[in-house]
């Protein structure tokens, strides 16, 4: 277990932070790296251009480590959607088939389902939410002779409740169906190995768990998914070996070749590179279990109060969604942060999101704000 880490951070001792599930605050070190970045930027005439694609390489480095793969499957994206395109556009869907996905599931992970199974003449099939928060029962069940793609989170965005991925893989190899992972609300705070999941693709935004900048994301490709057609035709996805003032209609080998254009972020990848080294400073593992000791706390509170929420067996470790008797104000964003306490309505829920710069005083006035403002 992890003290609380808030000396590393710049959250005042007044605020009571909660949302890291929407934005998660950045960490002294990360903004000193963009600060850094920004004044090298400054100067441009000290770059050196043939060191650029080293950041990316780096990036790929430290993301692959926290999911337990080599850098040649990571690629660059600027956003989990682009990740997830990139998947719809190399897997195959014909007409009479299906797309398993669950009930409110994120946008990301939806709306391109949604368009490529129209044009396939295939249907989308949701989950329904289950009562007890275990959506892995009805997602085993869906997924049938007709599935083509099952394309999901590790977890639900709005409260957290869980989803056995090992499990869903399983299912997915017996029935010939790939599989495709939104992992954005996972990665960096709950344990996650690829090697054991061994999804087809897997895409993560870095801003939320990553403790990484906006507009930045990472893309997995299985082995046998890094030879697939790129949304973008670029430099920097070709033969690296080609030579300047020549053209070469070799992509590179490995998920590279899914690389967003402009990859090489001066700014945002030394920021990225520097929260993720202190996440595995840290141990994803060691997050994980000092997170969801907060989030018991947090559930012990509500439970006190009457609040519903995911048994402990069935919710993510990391965050949790509590759902008043009352219903949740329409304000209560703005009355809550009149008490310098910040966490974020999602559906029926209150999500409750904690970082390593919470601890329980933080829980208490968040109680207490809480308590002055839903009515039970």
């Amino acid at each position: 277990m992890l003290a609380c880490q808030r000396h590393l951070f710049d959250v005042p001792r007044e605020i009571a932070y909660f949302n890291c599930a929407a934005f998660s605050p950045y960490l002294l070190s990360v903004a000193a790296a963009g600060q850094g970045a920004v004044a090298r930027r400054v100067h441009t005439w000290n770059i050196d251009s043939t060191e650029l694609a080293s950041g990316a390489d780096q990036a790929r480095a430290l993301f692959g480590r926290l999911i337990n793969a080599d850098q040649d499957a990571i690629a660059v994206t600027p956003a989990t959607s682009y990740g997830i395109a990139v998947a719809a556009a190399n897997l195959e869907l014909a007409a009479g088939q299906n797309i398993v996905v669950l009930q409110d599931q994120f946008p990301s992970n939806y709306y391109v389902w949604i368009e490529k199974a129209a044009r396939a003449g295939a249907t989308v099939q949701v989950v329904p939410r289950p009562g007890n928060g275990d959506w892995t029962p009805g997602v085993l069940e869906a997924i049938g002779e007709a599935t083509a793609i099952a394309a999901l989170p590790g977890c639900h965005w709005m409260d957290g409740s869980l989803l056995d991925l090992e499990s869903v893989g399983v299912r997915c190899r017996e029935m010939g169906a790939a599989f495709v992972i939104d992992a954005t609300q996972s990665i960096g705070a709950a344990r996650l190995n690829v090697k054991d999941i061994q999804p087809d693709f897997l895409a993560c935004s870095a801003y939320k768990w990553l403790l990484s900048p906006y507009s930045l994301a990472f893309l997995y490709a299985a082995p046998h998914r890094r030879g697939g057609r790129p949304l973008e035709f670029h430099n920097g996805n070709h033969d690296p070996n080609q030579q300047h003032g020549t053209y070469s209609a070799a992509l590179r080998q490995t998920a590279a070749r899914y690389d967003m254009g402009e990859r090489t972020n001066l700014t945002l990848l030394p920021m990225a590179c520097a929260a993720m080294e202190q996440l595995l400073a840290w141990g994803v593992g060691e997050i994980e279990d000092s997170l969801g000791s907060l989030t018991d706390k947090i559930s012990d509170e509500a439970s006190q109060r009457g609040y519903a929420h995911p048994p402990r067996e069935h919710r993510a470790r990391h965050f949790i969604g509590i759902t008043p008797p009352g219903g949740v104000p329409a304000d209560l964003i703005a009355l809550l942060a009149a008490d310098n306490v910040y966490a974020a309505p999602r559906g029926p829920s209150i999500r409750i999101s904690p970082h390593l710069h919470n601890n329980e005083a933080d829980i208490a006035r968040l109680f207490a704000a809480l308590d002055r403002h839903v009515p039970l």
